[in-house]
């Protein structure tokens, strides 16, 4: 149920949160990615990112953005990124259950 409805509808565009978590991944500092899509009044949904950095890392949110913003067409990067030290939240299988990251979004 997770992942029924992974797309992210962000002003009309359609945005596929895999599209961005794979550009994510290409920083080396970041271990784990998950983008999904949150409410906006305007948009209908806004994108946003809860990224998990190597131990000692020292990117910033700022540099995260700026490196995906330069790699994904304007409307596609996220504009809310969270940093987290927790491990995310995993099914049995391994998969990250974005639910319970959307859920702890705004307490992290």
């Amino acid at each position: 149920m997770d992942r029924k409805k992974d797309l992210v509808i962000r002003g009309g565009y359609n945005v596929y949160p895999r599209e961005i978590e794979e550009v994510l991944h290409q920083i080396p500092d970041i271990v784990e990615a998950a983008v999904f899509g949150l409410p906006h009044k305007d948009l209908g949904e806004e994108i946003a990112a809860v990224v998990h950095l190597k131990e000692g890392a020292a990117i910033t949110t700022d540099e995260i953005r700026a490196y995906v913003k330069a790699k994904v067409a304007p409307y596609k990067y996220p504009r809310f990124i969270k940093i987290t030290a927790e491990p995310f939240p995993k099914t049995g299988s391994g998969k990250i259950l974005k639910r319970g990251l959307r859920e702890r979004f705004e307490t992290l």
